[in-house]
């Protein structure tokens, strides 16, 4: 089941997936030919600093998602013109941050049933009035202690997730201002789910690092069990670059782009950022630990994504002191793509998994 917070009229079109972060859109377009997803077109709209600025103060750097609607909606129109995009048809994600989700068990019963308990149950993890939400949910499995192929379960497994509506209004009235039709918003991580692990249903954690943000989410059977989010992002690494050497936020990424976590005796960066590296990969094996010892399950695969994964020995880094097994997540694994974006793929790879996902999303 994929998980929708707004549903419109099904397209015949190419579908546009965007992903609007802390600090860039995104946006990819998909066309399905012959059963394979053909990458049509994509763009990345970054926001940016002022190019003098030298202090630890983030001014400058503001959230996208604090902006103005309006504002917002002129960086995707920005967007549409310079990718040459004419599909309307919009798939959109919205933040973790943004939403609440958890795996709960509950008895087994019709659908009917389960959809009327859900509304009482619900009020116990959902922090916020369930008249103020967009509720879905889905069964994701028998519970472990129910595994009796002779015997009818009784409890299963379901995802509850909720979304507040006047999030999924913002994004309707963002992609409205910016001439698109929204034909269903989803979250973040089922995007990353559905690009990143396919049909793969064994235990695996995501660990996606945004410009502001980090989440780091547990997925088994194909469905989300744990998330985990915390404040500190690609942006938090340059600013302690720039706090560390007295230079512009600007020059700092720079030099985190160039030398990132090379072994060298020119690396000036690496101590600078290492402490929130290191805090990174301390949350990320906290996560596992957990569900490990509560679930009695291992996992599986540990699979990065986000624009800092692309930064010189971070992925080694990170397999080195988590001390397992570490991938880098490849959302054009499944794409056909034009040769020319070679050179690059593996940087736009990591940048668009979530764009991807929901374009691949309506194209399914």
């Amino acid at each position: 089941m994929s998980f929708s917070f707004f549903r419109s009229i099904k397209s015949k079109g190419n579908n546009i997936g965007i992903d609007i972060g802390t600090s860039s859109i995104k946006l990819v377009e998909l066309e399905k030919r012959g059963g394979r997803f053909n990458l049509v077109n994509y763009g990345i709209f970054e926001l940016q600093g002022d190019s003098g600025h030298t202090s630890s103060s983030s001014e400058g750097w503001q959230s996208i998602l604090k902006l103005p609607d309006e504002d917002i909606a002129s960086g995707i129109k920005e967007l549409l013109v310079r990718a040459k995009i004419s599909s309307i048809d919009v798939v959109a994600s919205i933040s973790s941050f943004s939403t609440f989700a958890t795996v709960i068990e509950m008895p087994y019963v019709s659908n009917d049933d389960l959809a009327r308990a859900l509304q009482f149950e619900a009020k116990k993890y959902i922090p916020i009035p369930l008249d103020e939400v967009v509720l879905d949910w889905s069964i994701v499995g028998i519970s472990d202690s129910e595994r009796v192929k002779s015997a009818k379960p009784s409890t299963v497994e379901v995802f509850l997730a909720a979304v507040p509506k006047d999030e999924t209004l913002r994004y309707q009235n963002i992609m409205k201002n910016a001439g698109l039709r929204l034909q269903a918003l989803e979250l973040e991580n089922s995007s990353l789910i559905r690009v990143l692990l396919g049909n793969d249903l064994s235990p695996t954690v995501i660990v996606n690092i945004g410009g502001r943000s980090t989440s780091i989410m547990i997925v088994n059977r194909g469905y989300e069990r744990v998330s985990h989010n915390y404040e500190i992002g690609g942006f938090e690494i340059t600013k302690a670059i720039a706090q560390s050497l007295s230079i512009s936020l600007e020059k700092a990424e720079e030099l985190k782009r160039k030398f990132g976590l090379m072994k060298t005796d020119e690396n000036i960066v690496n101590e600078s950022m290492i402490s929130l590296i290191n805090m990174m990969i301390f949350e990320t094996q906290k996560t596992i630990s957990s569900y490990e010892e509560s679930k009695k399950e291992k996992i599986a695969n540990v699979i990065l994504v986000g624009g800092l994964v692309n930064m010189p020995n971070f992925a080694n880094y990170f397999k080195e002191k988590l001390g397992r097994d570490v991938l880098v997540g490849n959302s054009f694994s499944r794409l056909v793509y034009p040769n020319e974006l070679e050179p690059i793929v593996s940087e736009l790879s990591t940048a668009l998994s979530v764009a991807i996902g929901l374009g691949m999303r309506d194209l399914e």
